[in-house]
């Protein structure tokens, strides 16, 4: 093992499948002049040349451009920038990307990334602090995934990049600095199956991203209490693994689910719908939710914080769930 940021480790990723596969190429804007805002792609021209490519002001170009690429034998990674931006590029997304290989019969591979920064993160504002995940939960035909570490950020985006179907890759901005244990050697996190971070016998816990630090957080606290908190970090979050979420509920028989996104219309939603309909008989309480207040995301620091989940929010959720708190 050795310590890696999250940001370093999606650049080992990159530079390791660029090397393994001629075919793996990236761009975006400002990844050749800046090696990109957060520093991820840093070094990549230098080894791969042309590879690597600026490229101009237009979303709907740089996905757009994807899918051709995809579809003549090769295998892009687009970079958003910022994933608020995702929108603008929907209709290529949503009905071209999405759609393609089932509307020709499977005939063809679609293996494309799109990797997104997302997530709250020191005053961005309204414009550049979404969680856009929900927008996207909602077309058949993508993967999404989002990792929680630096571990989990190599291990997903080498999995993605050898994937045949599209992948949404949502990597939050806040965790680009954070360091943390990566294996020496190469290994592949597999797309579609969640981890059990912390085992408990009290509350599951389901979230992902940026949260699952604050989940464990509170899982600390809480312990404290004499409860214990079983934490799982879905990972993939289409198709999230419902067996593992299942299976652990009815273990623990509470479950609170928790993100970064605003609860409306949120993941979080269809994963309470799931273990309704496949495990209500085993609950003893309600499922609680935790997410962003549904506003934009304000410029104001003491305002964002209001706004956004916090460990707090988390540790009354698990007391509400448990002992009918308010």
């Amino acid at each position: 093992m050795r310590t890696l940021s999250f940001s370093d480790a999606t650049l080992e990723a990159m530079r390791e499948e660029m090397r393994r596969d001629p075919t793996v190429f990236v761009y975006g804007e400002d990844i050749v002049r800046q090696g990109g805002i957060f520093g991820q792609f840093k070094g990549l021209p230098d080894e791969f040349g042309d590879r690597v490519r600026d490229v101009p002001i237009s979303e709907t170009a740089i996905v757009g451009a994807a899918l051709g690429a995809a579809l003549t034998g090769t295998r892009p990674v687009a970079d958003m920038h910022f994933a608020d931006f995702i929108g603008i590029a929907f209709d290529e997304l949503a009905n071209q990307i999405a759609k393609n290989r089932y509307m020709f019969g499977g005939q063809m591979n679609i293996p494309l990334v799109i990797r997104a920064p997302d997530g709250i993160s020191n005053q961005a504002a309204a414009q550049h602090s979404q969680s856009v995940e929900g927008w996207i939960q909602n077309i058949p035909g993508l993967i999404i995934v989002a990792p929680s570490s630096p571990a989990t950020a190599k291990g997903l985006l080498k999995s993605a990049i050898r994937q045949n179907d599209p992948v949404i890759y949502f990597e939050n901005k806040m965790l680009y600095p954070q360091k943390g244990p990566v294996p020496d050697e190469e290994y592949l996190t597999p797309l579609g199956k969640a981890e059990i971070r912390r085992s408990g016998k009290d509350v599951t816990i389901v979230t992902y991203s940026i949260l699952v630090q604050k989940c464990e957080e509170a899982a600390k606290q809480l312990e404290a209490e004499g409860i214990d908190v079983e934490i799982i970090d879905l990972l993939t979050l289409k198709p999230f693994d419902r067996e593992t979420v299942i299976e652990s509920v009815k273990k623990t028989h509470r479950c609170v689910i928790a993100h970064q996104a605003v609860m409306t219309g949120g993941l979080g939603a269809e994963i309470a719908a799931t273990i309704q309909d496949q495990a209500f008989f085993w609950l003893d309480a309600p499922i609680a939710r935790v997410g962003a207040k549904n506003v934009p995301i304000p410029f104001s620091p003491i305002m964002e914080k209001f706004v956004a989940p916090q460990t707090e929010d988390v540790i009354r959720a698990v007391r509400r769930v448990l002992y009918r708190e308010a």
